[in-house]
């Protein structure tokens, strides 16, 4: 049987995805469409953008969008990646910021204390809210003035209801604004404004975080891939590898976030 990558929790919201546990291994070289923050609990992860280069030590690391890298996070005693969606208001805002020479390190006190805080609330048990939360902390701190999208707008609550309870099928746009009585190009654009997202990244991403929960509960990559509105496995390994670097079959994750590691 082959070793996961790493074993421990795995929580998602709109536009981002935290793993947070031990690393088994190192990554081989690859490339994804998420933005990867990584850092560790106790000493720096590694990362190098080919096999030949020597590592680099990041106390944060974050990685652009289709750059090709490998991580070496084995020394460490724990270590955290949050995926972020380049095309969110934060994702570009990192791009932006920091992401000029395809790999970055980041050492700033803010940035340090949001890291810390969020180990300690999970290796102390804690909440599925309250991890996303403070994963959200950790890249606000990294995007400055830019804060996480609240939604505010009655007619995309009731849109992103309606894409929640409709997943298992298509999501049409076109669909999704009649639900709210908008046009498409006005539903288009006032999602956007409230979420920080596009329609079809949030999509996708909402159907990763059904896939996840259900892979985490036990369900069979088939089953979590039919019920997340994946057109098959294959479909759903496919788009993992695309988006996070790894196939679902590569991670060993917990139910919910209240491991306490030994």
């Amino acid at each position: 049987m082959t070793t996961p990558l790493g074993v421990g929790d795995l929580v998602a919201w709109d536009g981002g995805v935290l793993l947070i546990g031990r690393a088994n291994r190192i990554t081989p070289v690859h490339a994804h469409q998420a933005i990867q923050v990584v850092f560790g609990y106790a000493g720096p992860v590694g990362l190098r953008a080919t096999d030949d280069e020597a590592w680099t030590p990041y106390p944060l690391g974050i990685v652009a969008s289709r750059q090709p890298h490998t991580m070496d996070a084995t020394a460490s005693t724990y270590n955290a990646i949050v995926f972020v969606e380049p095309e969110t208001a934060i994702g570009r805002a990192l791009t932006e910021r920091y992401l000029t020479q395809g790999i970055a390190t980041v050492d700033e006190p803010d940035v340090r204390v949001a890291c810390a805080n969020l180990f300690a609330i999970w290796l102390g048990g804690t909440t599925k809210a309250h991890l996303v939360n403070e994963a959200a902390r950790v890249v606000s701190a990294l995007a400055k003035d830019i804060a996480p999208a609240v939604v505010t707008d009655e007619r995309i609550l009731r849109a992103t209801e309606y894409i929640r309870t409709h997943l298992d099928g298509t999501v049409p746009l076109e669909d999704v604004a009649a639900h709210v009585f908008l046009s498409p190009g006005r539903f288009r654009h006032l999602f956007a404004e409230q979420t920080g997202i596009g329609l079809r990244p949030y999509v996708l991403w909402r159907r990763f975080i059904v896939a996840w929960d259900l892979l985490a509960r036990g369900e069979s990559i088939s089953t979590a891939a039919h019920r997340a509105g994946f057109a098959d496995a294959a479909h759903f390994t496919r788009t993992s590898n695309q988006m996070f670097g790894f196939p679902p079959s590569m991670l060993q994750v917990d139910a919910g976030p209240t491991t306490r590691p030994s």
